[in-house]
């Protein structure tokens, strides 16, 4: 089976007051790495004063400032610098956002598993959850007053 480092990676930039994520949006995000589900590979603070000017501070090693916690972080970097600048661009003036490389674990094995096989992946595409759920919550009234009308 061929065997891969690495599977896919997404990066997340995640938004909140503060010049710093609080304890709640740590534990959000740190639930699915410490569960095995995803794996934290970079991360990074971006702030944006009122004037628009950015910030950046790579969190490379976790003296508890962050709530990293016992996580390490796998690929200090992997975020590159063209993806940061461009990501930055989205945090509004005055306030501040975490950026976050996140391996999605599961996705290692499958890519092995399709690379030892034969397979080709020839697309890869996200639906965000927001999408899905709306779509979804759409479909059931549609399906309950099509009950109701029957």
């Amino acid at each position: 089976m061929a065997e891969f480092r690495y599977g896919p990676v997404e990066l997340y930039l995640v938004g909140f007051e503060g010049e710093r994520p609080d304890p709640g949006v740590m534990s959000a995000l740190m639930e699915p790495v410490e569960s095995g589900h995803l794996r934290l590979l970079d991360f990074l603070l971006i702030s944006k004063d009122d004037q628009g000017n950015v910030s950046i501070v790579e969190i490379e090693d976790d003296d508890t400032d962050y709530g990293l916690g016992d996580i390490a972080l796998e690929e200090i970097g992997i975020a590159g610098e063209e993806d940061v600048e461009e990501l930055a661009e989205l945090v509004p003036p005055g306030s501040a956002a975490a950026l976050i490389a996140l391996e999605l674990t599961f996705a290692r094995t499958l890519a092995s598993n399709l690379a030892a096989s034969g397979g080709v992946v020839l697309s890869s595409e996200r639906i965000p959850a927001p999408i899905v759920n709306a779509i979804v919550d759409a479909v059931e009234e549609e399906v309950a007053a099509e009950g109701v009308e029957s």
